[in-house]
């Protein structure tokens, strides 16, 4: 079975039935859910780097990453029910725009770092559950699109990596720590509420 079906106005939606898939595979809506906080919250940082950022490149950076998150948010939305969700979305919400917004208003390499160090994050944290899913079946079209997922935010990565110059000082480097501990918390807590 393909991951997607012919596209709608709002784009291809995913074709995989996951109410099978839930029952199968032990932690999978933690999993999904923390993916979906998650990819809400990357929409939300690219939203406070674009409230802060002057820099024409950084906004550039900023928007062309939104689109890809927001299509990110919208796969997932179309995969967990409303009640499937986190309880916590308006907290990613604001932590998000916060984690967006601050290193914005100190400069491009501080917005860079902060993408590559969240970017790092969640290329394990997709790699992990990748692991868990087989290549065949409804396990296969779900391991495609978090393999679609994880490609694209590896680029993020990348991209920031390459933009954010020279290795980053004391202050800078304790942040990128800061937004790492902060995104394994907030997988934690989504997987559970």
């Amino acid at each position: 079975m393909s991951a997607t079906t012919a596209p709608t106005a709002a784009g291809p939606q995913p074709d995989i039935a996951i109410a099978p898939l839930l029952r199968r595979i032990p932690g999978l809506l933690g999993d999904l859910r923390s993916d979906h906080a998650g990819e809400t919250g990357a929409v939300m940082i690219y939203r406070g780097i674009l409230a802060a950022a002057r820099d024409p490149a950084i906004r550039d950076f900023a928007t062309r990453h939104l689109a890809t998150e927001s299509e990110h948010l919208r796969l997932l939305d179309a995969l967990l029910a409303p009640g499937q969700r986190s309880l916590l979305l308006p907290v990613w919400r604001v932590a998000g725009f916060l984690t967006g917004f601050l290193p914005a208003l100190a400069g491009p390499r501080a917005t860079y770092a902060t993408i590559e160090a969240v970017e790092t994050f969640v290329d394990h944290h997709y790699e992990e559950q990748i692991a868990k899913l087989g290549r065949e079946g409804e396990e296969g079209a779900l391991r495609r699109l978090l393999e679609t997922c994880q490609a694209e935010e590896v680029h993020h990565r990348d991209e920031a990596a390459a933009l954010g110059g020279a290795s980053a000082g004391p202050l800078l480097r304790a942040w990128a720590r800061l937004v790492g501990t902060g995104s394994a918390a907030a997988v934690s807590a989504a997987r559970r509420i």
